[in-house]
C-alpha cells in the first residue's frame, strides 16, 4: 500500500512538472508527446503571425528572391511545395540577416491548358481560372509562405496584359515585333500554332499528341535576334552567379554571333531570311540567292519568277531553287556575289545567270570590303531589316497563338491603312468574354481604325505566346499597381535584378532566353538599370513519385493494386492477374497515378514536417524521390527537439545543486565542446543557407547541433551558459524551414525560468523567433583558411574569426609561404595564377595555380597567426 501511494504521488508529481512545463508556451498546449494533432494545433496559433513578408520600399538593402510563378492548372503539387519551401526557407534567412526582402507571388494564368480544361467542364476560361487561383492562393497560405500578397497579380487580368501591350507596342515601334508569313507547325487538335520545341521527335504535339502540320500563315514575331550579340556577351557579365550548366545551355541555345542577318521584301509581299558572314557581298549587284526546296517559299505558285529586293545595291535580287550549294549551317538561304567569289560566278553560269554582267573583274581589296561592310550594316539599321550580329540558327520568337485565352495583340487591321497600332490611350485593348466570342465573332472584332476612322475595321485575331506574359512579370511584380507607365522605375532601380531566381530546369532556355531579351530590350529603354535580370539561379530539381506500369502493356496502375516483391530490385507483380510489374521513379503526373496530393500531406504530418522532408536528404538541384522511408528522420529530429526543451525545462527549474562548480576546470571543458558545436554547425549552416544553397546539407548540420546538445550532461544543461547559446542558436536556424515549430520552441525557451544572462545584443527576448538576430560564429573561434593547389586541397590553416574576416589576398599569400605544406610543392615551381575568395564569418580560400605539383607529407606550421599579426 505504502509502495502503491508513493507511486501515486510521483505520478501526480511528474503530471503537475509536465503541465507546469507545457503551460510555459505561447500556445498552452495541454500534451508533452508531439502528435499529429499538436502539430496541428501548433500551425493553426502560428499561422497567422509566421506569414508576414512585407518589403519596405523605404529601407535599404535589398534581396529579391523570385520563384517562378505557377500556372492556375488546379491545386499544387508537390514540385509547387518543393520550390515555394525552398523559395521562403531562403527569404526568411535573408530577412532574420536583416535584408529588406521581397518575395512576391503570382499566376501566370493564360493558355491552352486553361482554356482546353474550360472547355472540358463547361466554363468560361476566366471563371475556371479565376476558381483555381482562389484554391491556389489557398493552399500557399496553408504552407504559410511568406509572400508580399500586396503585390500578387495575374497575367490574365486587364490591369496586367495592359501593360504586355504596351510592351507589345514598344518593341513594335521600335521595329522589333513584325508580321511575316511562315511555314508553322499546325496543331490539328488543339488549333493553334506550336513553336518547333513543343513538337517531340515522332513531329506530336506535346500536348495533345497529335500528329502536327505544316501550314502556311501570316504570323506575328520579335526580333529577338536583334540582341543575340547582347545576350551572348551578356553570359560573361559579373552579375550573373551561379549560374553553371545553365549559362552552357543558354550558349548553346545563342549559338556562335558569326554572321549577319537580313529581312529582305520578296516580290510575294513578304520577308526573306538572309543570314550570311559576308554582309558586304549585298552590294554586288549580280549577287542572287538560292533557296533549297524545302523553303516553304518554293510552294509559291510564283515561285519561279520570285525576286528579292536589294536596297544596298539598288537592284532586284533573283532567286533560285536548288539544293546544290553549299549552304550555311542551320540555313536554306545562300547568297552568292559572283563579284566577290569565284565559286559563286560558277554557279551563276550554272544556273544560266551569266547575262548579269560582273561589274567587278577582280576580288575587291580589303578597304573595299570593309567599306562596303560598314554601308551595308549601316542601311540595314536605318532601314530596320537586320545587320546585327546572330548565329545562323537562331530565329525570330514567334509570338502567335491562334487560341482565345491569351493577351490579345493590339493591331487593327484596315483595308486602306494595313496593319495599324492601337494607340495606347486606349489600352488595354480588352478580351471579349468567351460566349460573345464565339457567338458574335465578327461583331466583337470590328473596330474603328485610328489612323483613318473606317468603321469596319477589325482587331488583330491572334494572342500572345504565354512566354510573352512571363517574360516581364519580375518587373511588374515590383510595383503591380503603378499606373502612369509598364515599369515604377524608382521600384527597378532599388529593386533590380532579381538576387536568387527560383524555378524548373525545364525553364531554363525558352523563358530565361526571352527573360534576358525583354529585360534587355527594358534597360535600352531606361526602364531597368540591369541589362540581365537575375543574378543567381537555383534549378530545382523535380519531385518523382515511384510508378507501377504492367509488363508488356505499358498500363499505369496504382499501388495499392501492385504486390512488392522485392522494393530494392524494383520487383512486383499485379495483385489480381500476377503479372509482372515495373517500378521506377518518374516525374509526378495523375496520369501516372503516382502524384501526391500536397494537402493530404500536410493534413496528415503538419506543413513544417512536409516542408523539412522536401528540403531534407538531397539538395534542391536533385530530383527527390517522394517516399514515406524518408519520413522517420525527420519525424524523429523534430520529436528530440520537443524532448530537449522539456529537459531545458526541468534542468533550469530544478533547486541549485550547491556542489556544482561552475568554474572547475571540468565544467569550463564540458561547456566549451558546446561552444565548439555552435560556432561550427552555425558557420557549416550559414554557408548553405547563404552562399551553396544546399538546404539538404544545412539540415544535416542542425541534426548534427542537436545531437551535440543532447549529449550533454545534465549539469551542463543547468548552469551552462554555451548550452543555452547552443539551443537558441538551434532554434532560430531551424525557423526559415519549419517557422511554425521553431516559433512554438522558442516560445517554450524564453519561459523558461532562471535562464543565463546571454548578451541582449545577441537575442532579443521579448521578440519571437523570426525577429531574432541570425545566429553569427564568435570572434575567437577559429575558422579555416584553405589551401588549394591546382583545385585540390593542401592545407586548412585555423585563423580566428577577428583575423580571418579581415584577411586579404596578400595576407593569404604570406600564410600560404609561411605554411610547410605549400612551399614543398611549390619549390621551384612556377606560379601561373592566384585567386582569393573570403566568406566572412566562414572561410577564406587561397587557389594557387602552378605548372606542376609533387606529393608532399610536410605539416602546416604553427606561426601562422603570427604571420597575419604581423
Amino acid at each position: 500500500m505504502h509502495l502503491l501511494l508513493r507511486a501515486c504521488v510521483l505520478q501526480r508529481l511528474k503530471y503537475n512538472f509536465v503541465k507546469r512545463f507545457i503551460t510555459q508556451s505561447a500556445t498552452g498546449i495541454q500534451v508533452s508527446e508531439l502528435t499529429k494533432e499538436v502539430k496541428q494545433q501548433i500551425e493553426t496559433y502560428w499561422r497567422a503571425k509566421v506569414s508576414q513578408g512585407q518589403f519596405d520600399p523605404t529601407r535599404r538593402d535589398k534581396y529579391y528572391v523570385l520563384s517562378m510563378f505557377p500556372y492556375p492548372s488546379g491545386s499544387l503539387h508537390m514540385g509547387h511545395v518543393r520550390v515555394y519551401a525552398i523559395s521562403d526557407s531562403v527569404a526568411r534567412f535573408h530577412r532574420m540577416c536583416g535584408r529588406n526582402v521581397f518575395q512576391p507571388i503570382g499566376f501566370d494564368a493564360f493558355g491552352l491548358p486553361a482554356e482546353n480544361a474550360a472547355i472540358q467542364h463547361g466554363l468560361d476560361p476566366a471563371a475556371w481560372t479565376e476558381q483555381n487561383i482562389a484554391l491556389m492562393k489557398e493552399q500557399l497560405q496553408a504552407m504559410s509562405c511568406s509572400f508580399d500578397w500586396k503585390h500578387q497579380m495575374s497575367t490574365c487580368s486587364p490591369n496586367y496584359y495592359k501593360w504586355t501591350q504596351k510592351l507589345f507596342l514598344m518593341l513594335y515601334n521600335k521595329g522589333l515585333a513584325y508580321q511575316n508569313e511562315a511555314l508553322v507547325n499546325w496543331d490539328p487538335v488543339d488549333q493553334t500554332v506550336l513553336a518547333d520545341e513543343q513538337v517531340d521527335a515522332n513531329g506530336c504535339s506535346w500536348r495533345s499528341g497529335a500528329k502536327v502540320e505544316k501550314k502556311l500563315l501570316n504570323q506575328w514575331f520579335v526580333r529577338t535576334t536583334a540582341y543575340a550579340k547582347a545576350l551572348l556577351d551578356g553570359l560573361e557579365n559579373p552579375v550573373l552567379q551561379d549560374w553553371r550548366d545553365i549559362i552552357n545551355l543558354q550558349r548553346h541555345w545563342l549559338g556562335e554571333c558569326d554572321g549577319y542577318v537580313f529581312q529582305l521584301l520578296t516580290s510575294a509581299a513578304n520577308y526573306l531570311r538572309v543570314w550570311t558572314k559576308h554582309p558586304e557581298h549585298l552590294k554586288d549587284p549580280n549577287s542572287f540567292l538560292v533557296l533549297k526546296h524545302s523553303n516553304y517559299l518554293s510552294q509559291l505558285s510564283n515561285a519561279l519568277r520570285l525576286t528579292v529586293e536589294n536596297p544596298f545595291a539598288g537592284t532586284v535580287i533573283p532567286v533560285i531553287f536548288s539544293d546544290k550549294p553549299n549552304f550555311p549551317e542551320h540555313c536554306d538561304v545562300y547568297l552568292a556575289a559572283p563579284s566577290f567569289r569565284e565559286v559563286d560566278k560558277e554557279l551563276q553560269e550554272t544556273f544560266g545567270l551569266a547575262f548579269f554582267a560582273p561589274t567587278r573583274t577582280n576580288t575587291p581589296n580589303t578597304l573595299d570590303v570593309q567599306q562596303a561592310r560598314d554601308e551595308v550594316l549601316e542601311a540595314a539599321t536605318r532601314l530596320k531589316i537586320g545587320g546585327y550580329s546572330v548565329s545562323s540558327k537562331l530565329q525570330d520568337w514567334l509570338i502567335s497563338r491562334q487560341r482565345y485565352w491569351g493577351t490579345p495583340i493590339p493591331i487593327v487591321h484596315c483595308e486602306k491603312c494595313g496593319a495599324v497600332s492601337v494607340p495606347e490611350t486606349e489600352l488595354p485593348v480588352i478580351l471579349p468574354e468567351k460566349k460573345v466570342f464565339d457567338e458574335q465573332r465578327e461583331e466583337a472584332l470590328r473596330c474603328t481604325c485610328p489612323n483613318c476612322g473606317n468603321a469596319n475595321a477589325k482587331r488583330e485575331t491572334d494572342t500572345m505566346d504565354t512566354f510573352v506574359d512571363s517574360s516581364w512579370y519580375y518587373l511588374r511584380f515590383l510595383d503591380p499597381h503603378f499606373s502612369k507607365d509598364i515599369v515604377n522605375k524608382d521600384m527597378a532601380h532599388k529593386c533590380m535584378p532579381v538576387d536568387l531566381y527560383i524555378g524548373g530546369k525545364e525553364h531554363a532556355v525558352l523563358h530565361l532566353y526571352y527573360a534576358r531579351f525583354i529585360n534587355h530590350f527594358m534597360h535600352s529603354c531606361g526602364l531597368s538599370p540591369t541589362a540581365e535580370p537575375f543574378s543567381r539561379l537555383l534549378v530545382q530539381g523535380m519531385v518523382m513519385g515511384r510508378s507501377y506500369r504492367v509488363k508488356g502493356t505499358g498500363r499505369y496502375v496504382k499501388e495499392d493494386e501492385v504486390e512488392i516483391l522485392n522494393a530494392k530490385k524494383n520487383k512486383a507483380i499485379l495483385k489480381e492477374t500476377k503479372e509482372p510489374v515495373v517500378m521506377s521513379w518518374e516525374k509526378m503526373s495523375k496520369s501516372k497515378s503516382n502524384g501526391v496530393d500536397p494537402t493530404d500531406m500536410i493534413k496528415e504530418y503538419g506543413t513544417d514536417t512536409i516542408r523539412l522532408i522536401t528540403l531534407a536528404d538531397v539538395a534542391p538541384t536533385s530530383h527527390r524521390n517522394w517516399s514515406s522511408a524518408t519520413f522517420p528522420g525527420i519525424l524523429n529530429w523534430q520529436k528530440r527537439l520537443w524532448l530537449t526543451l522539456q529537459d531545458f525545462y526541468a534542468a533550469r527549474t530544478k533547486p541549485k545543486q550547491e556542489h556544482i562548480d561552475t568554474e572547475s576546470e571540468a565544467f569550463k571543458e564540458e561547456d566549451a565542446k558546446l561552444f565548439d558545436a555552435r560556432n561550427f554547425y552555425v558557420k557549416g549552416a550559414t554557408f548553405n543557407y547563404r552562399h551553396s544553397y544546399q538546404l539538404s546539407v544545412a539540415i544535416s548540420k542542425m541534426q548534427g547541433l542537436t545531437n551535440s546538445i543532447r549529449r550533454a550532461p545534465k549539469h551542463i544543461i543547468h548552469y551552462g551558459p554555451q548550452y543555452e547559446r547552443a539551443l537558441a542558436s538551434q532554434i532560430i536556424m531551424l525557423a526559415p524551414m519549419a517557422p511554425h515549430f521553431a516559433s512554438e520552441l522558442w516560445s517554450k525557451f524564453v519561459a523558461t525560468p532562471n535562464r543565463l544572462n546571454i548578451e541582449s545584443t545577441e537575442l532579443q527576448w521579448d521578440r519571437d523567433v523570426l525577429e531574432q538576430r541570425w545566429p553569427d560564429t564568435d570572434l575567437d573561434y577559429k575558422l579555416d583558411l584553405t589551401i588549394k593547389v591546382n583545385g585540390f586541397e593542401n592545407c586548412a590553416i585555423k585563423v580566428s574569426r577577428k583575423n580571418l574576416d579581415r584577411i586579404t589576398h596578400n595576407d593569404a599569400m604570406d600564410i600560404a609561404f609561411n605554411t610547410a605544406s605549400v612551399t614543398s610543392y611549390l619549390i621551384d615551381k612556377k606560379i601561373r595564377t592566384t585567386n582569393f575568395e573570403l566568406y566572412p564569418g566562414i572561410e577564406a580560400i587561397l587557389n594557387i595555380y602552378v605548372d606542376k605539383i609533387k606529393q608532399s607529407s610536410a605539416q602546416t606550421t604553427n606561426s601562422n597567426e603570427d604571420v597575419l599579426s604581423k
